[in-house]
């Protein structure tokens, strides 16, 4: 059946997507239209179906579409995602001066994207075919990959459900039903009965009272009923979003099988890039997104961190107010589980929120006029949320101090020091992290830099505490060890009152006193150390640079890498100062994050409205300072700060091989490759350099590192070496080798090419990775670790290692541009002179070397991104 030419489909659904077509009978499909010819708006500014001339048509459905080229409707972009609507209206706009954007030139998606044509297959007939929201989709696709599957994620939000049931139940009964004075021999029982033997000890039955005496305690107190009450609505809210995400993830696991065909017995198997690269050929073939015909890498990350993205981005330009100057704590950062859910209401999901979806920003957040009015009552919405957690204060305070209580108590009896472990903290995972970077990538990396985060922060001790930490140790173990003599001779010292309190907690005083204690044989390099730790963690202030062994930069790095127990102490502490915070410091950058959200959001063909810095851009947020000098058309309000542009491109660009780059960024990439092999011309051969790992780990390493590490501590002691003579210095070079030209000499060995115009791409395995091809491996692999691991783990490992080779090879250049013109640096940071040497342990210069603590998951709190993330993606559903 022929449709006149003049005929056209406009069926937008979320994410400008279409709307599922409505199949009949014998595969036909139905096409609707209103009575009216144009495209009808509605109050959510959505375009709906508009088909002319035609109310009503069953198209046949072949193998080749329900739609057919030539006089068949066609399908345009007509959505949130670039429709010619919305073009005209902008330009329009931009002519009366409302509306300031950074323009998109970079469009990420093939031309003609606005005449595709709908193509609806013939075979898997589910779901799946241009599926409404696109961000929840791959969101959930991403998730169910992580959490290990169907029956993993059943397990655990049952057991969610459970806990909460539990802490709440048992919370309850020991307030309400345990006689406190029996169960303390307080008072003495009245034992009825004159058959039973008399009794002098106080069993765990005569503690507890009747169930109608517990009942009626409970009745008695209207504060424990409106607490119970509370629970009990906020327990029923979570199993139905439990219900509803179950029932979610179980038509994902359908589509990881059928789709996909990846089974759920081998989901293991599979990494997220094999995952990643079966979703972009099933694009080719199936049409989950209309707007364009093939996905890219980029558009999968964009939709699966939008608003992460955005939150990265605000944490780099220090919009958010999470830096606070106390009067006797000195500069601290605050950022806490509750203040970042707060705020992602406010911005990204809330009623009154800046986005009026989860792909596209409120028209008036567009218009330069709608700017002040806007802010008011962006402030307003931020005092009320304020307020309302406020009145929320007491529960959140009652369930964050019991769940600290259940989750804590018994890990910090069993093991005193885990306390004294560190974390990264919530800020510090937001200022690393660069952008487009999935959780695990970012877990993945900071768990690398986390031993040399340790050692590094070990390094400093101060004289004061270690001789108070001698000397309580001394007394406090004194008395433990007459106490523990005394148990051994006889074990009814146990019997006296209080014994076996006393004896924990002079455990605990001991445990706590040798933590502070340094080890007098340790020597530590702390310059090289931080180098160390920016090879994983890729981002560091300048003025960090040399100043590794100032208090100063210890306190800054404090902020970064935090105790385990100012973690628990701030989210204790957040039901109380988060509204503080919501009332009185965030109302004042309401303005601010207005014209932020204006200024940098970019409208995407075929994903809506992202972060303008998402898109990698070198032209529009490029620095000088980061080697993109001449590339950039960049205001300083425009850079990123910290090379995070930069670092962030090249994380992705070797992270997804496969990806094609913009020119201007592929510009940028191909102009550092260059620059890497003219600086490693003039170093010595990388074989040389690797030869001295051995040494270099035994300097900057307590233990046997792995491969990347031991590459990492040959680059990082080659500048020690040469300028204290354990190495030859080969006189055919001008100068001595420093940090930058070892780096560089090991990058041009590697046989995997930067991802720029020339790339070594092979096409044998259907996995993302597979275009990478493997270096020599024997460069920094050994044998046993060869056979050990499989392919996508060795490229795994090769990918790290080349992605910090060049964090630190990108900040030796940035800190040397930064100097000028000169003498190249032959030390870590240093423009002239020779590397500071190793510092003994002595006086103020201590070096600490405590027992390692792994960073163990101590239950409480969610203390990774993939939580947090979950609880927004079923919060926004």
């Amino acid at each position: 059946m022929a449709l006149p030419a003049r005929g056209r489909v406009r069926d937008l659904g979320a994410g400008g997507q279409l709307r599922p077509p409505e199949f009949g009978a014998r595969g036909w499909l139905r096409v609707t239209s209103p009575a009216f010819p144009a495209a009808d708006r509605g109050a959510d500014s959505s375009p709906r179906l508009a088909l002319r001339p035609t109310a009503g048509l069953w198209l046949p459905h072949g193998p080749w579409g329900s739609l057919q080229p030539g006089g068949g409707p066609r399908a345009t972009a007509v959505g949130a995602d670039g429709c010619p609507w919305q073009a005209s209206r902008r330009r329009a706009m931009a002519e009366q001066g409302e509306y300031h954007r950074l323009e998109d030139l970079e469009e990420d998606s093939p031309p003609g994207e606005e005449e595709l044509l709908v193509h609806v297959t013939e075979g898997l007939q589910d779901s799946w075919h241009h599926i409404k929201n696109l961000d929840n989709f791959f969101t959930k696709i991403y998730h169910f990959h992580q959490k290990n599957g169907f029956a993993c994620m059943m397990l655990s939000d049952v057991f969610e459900l459970v806990q909460f049931l539990f802490v709440v139940t048992f919370s309850t009964f020991l307030l309400c039903c345990v006689e406190y004075d029996v169960l303390f021999a307080n008072r003495p029982l009245n034992h009825t009965g004159g058959t039973a033997p008399d009794r002098s000890k106080v069993t765990l039955p005569d503690a507890i009272l009747p169930a109608p005496q517990c009942a009626q305690r409970i009745r008695a107190s209207g504060w424990i009923i409106f607490l119970l009450v509370m629970a009990a609505a906020f327990w029923l809210y979570r199993l139905v979003k439990v219900l509803c995400s179950l029932l979610s993830y179980w038509e994902i696991r359908t589509f990881y099988i059928k789709a996909l065909n990846i089974p759920s017995e081998g989901l293991c198997n599979y990494s997220w890039q094999e995952v990643q690269a079966r979703l972009i050929s099933l694009q080719r073939q199936q049409q989950m997104c209309v707007h364009k015909r093939e996905l890219t890498e980029l558009d999968i990350y964009h939709r699966i961190l939008r608003f992460k993205n955005y939150t990265v981005a605000m944490v780099n330009k220090s919009l958010l107010p999470v830096r606070f100057h106390l009067p006797l704590l000195g500069p601290i950062v605050f950022l806490t589980q509750g203040l970042k859910y707060n705020l992602e209401l406010l911005l990204f999901w809330g009623p009154g929120s800046l986005f009026q979806n989860k792909w596209s920003l409120r028209p008036q957040c567009k218009r330069a006029g709608a700017r002040r009015e806007l802010a008011q009552r962006l402030a307003r919405t931020m005092v009320l949320v304020g307020l309302a957690n406020l009145l929320l204060c007491p529960c959140v305070l009652v369930w964050q101090l019991l769940y600290a209580f259940f989750s804590y108590a018994e890990v910090i009896k069993r093991e005193p020091g885990s306390l004294g472990a560190r974390r990264w903290s919530l800020y510090g995972r937001h200022y690393l992290r660069h952008f487009n970077e999935l959780n695990h990538e970012l877990q993945a990396r900071l768990s690398r830099g986390y031993k040399p985060a340790t050692k590094y922060m070990n390094s400093f001790t101060s004289p004061l505490l270690t001789v108070l930490a001698k000397n309580v140790g001394f007394f406090a173990g004194s008395i433990l060890a007459v106490l523990i003599v005394l148990t051994v001779y006889d074990e009814d010292v146990l019997t006296v009152q209080h014994i076996l309190t006393a004896i924990t907690l002079l455990g605990l005083v001991v445990t706590v006193a040798r933590s502070f204690i340094p080890d007098e044989h340790t020597v530590w390099c702390p310059e090289q150390l931080l180098q160390r730790v920016l090879a994983h963690i890729h981002y560091m202030p300048d003025h960090w640079q040399g100043n590794a062994s100032r208090s100063e930069t210890r306190s800054e790095m404090a902020q970064l890498f935090q105790y385990k127990a100012v973690f628990i102490l701030e989210e204790l502490l957040s039901p109380i100062l988060t509204p503080l915070i919501l009332i009185f410091a965030l109302p004042s950058r309401a303005l601010d994050i207005v014209d932020f959200f204006r200024n940098f959001t970019v409208e995407v063909v075929g994903v809506g409205d992202i972060c303008s810095f998402a898109q990698l851009d070198i032209r529009n947020h490029g620095n000088p300072q980061w080697l993109s000098a001449g590339q950039t058309e960049a205001s300083v309000y425009q850079q990123a700060e910290n090379g995070k542009t930069e670092l962030s491109l090249m994380h992705f660009a070797i992270t997804n091989p496969r990806w094609q780059p913009p020119p201007q960024s592929e510009l940028f990439l191909s102009q550092l490759k260059e620059k890497v092999q003219q600086d490693a011309a003039a170093a010595p051969p990388a074989q040389r350099i690797l030869a001295e790992g051995p040494l270099g780990t035994s300097l900057l390493s307590e233990d046997s590192a792995a491969a990347p590490d031991g590459l990492l501590a040959s680059v990082l002691a080659r500048p020690i070496f040469s300028a204290s003579g354990l190495v030859s210095w080969d006189r055919r070079f001008t100068q001595p080798c420093s940090t930058a030209s070892a780096a560089a000499s090991v990058l041009a060995s590697l046989a995997s090419s930067l991802p720029g115009p020339v790339r070594g791409l092979a096409t044998d395995s259907p996995g993302c990775h597979s275009g990478r091809r493997l270096p020599e491996e024997s460069l920094f692999l050994s044998e046993s670790r060869l056979r050990s691991l499989s392919r996508s783990a060795l490229i795994t490992e090769v990918a790290s290692a080349e992605m910090s080779l060049h964090a630190i090879y990108l900040h030796e250049l940035h800190q040397q541009q930064q100097q000028g013109p000169g003498p190249q640096a032959v030390g870590v940071w240093m423009a002239t002179g020779t590397p500071k040497p190793p510092s003994m342990t002595a006086g103020s210069a201590a070096r600490a070397s405590q027992a390692q603590h792994r960073e163990m998951p101590l239950g409480g709190w969610a203390e990774e991104e993939e939580e947090e993330e979950e609880e927004e993606e079923q919060t926004t559903t």
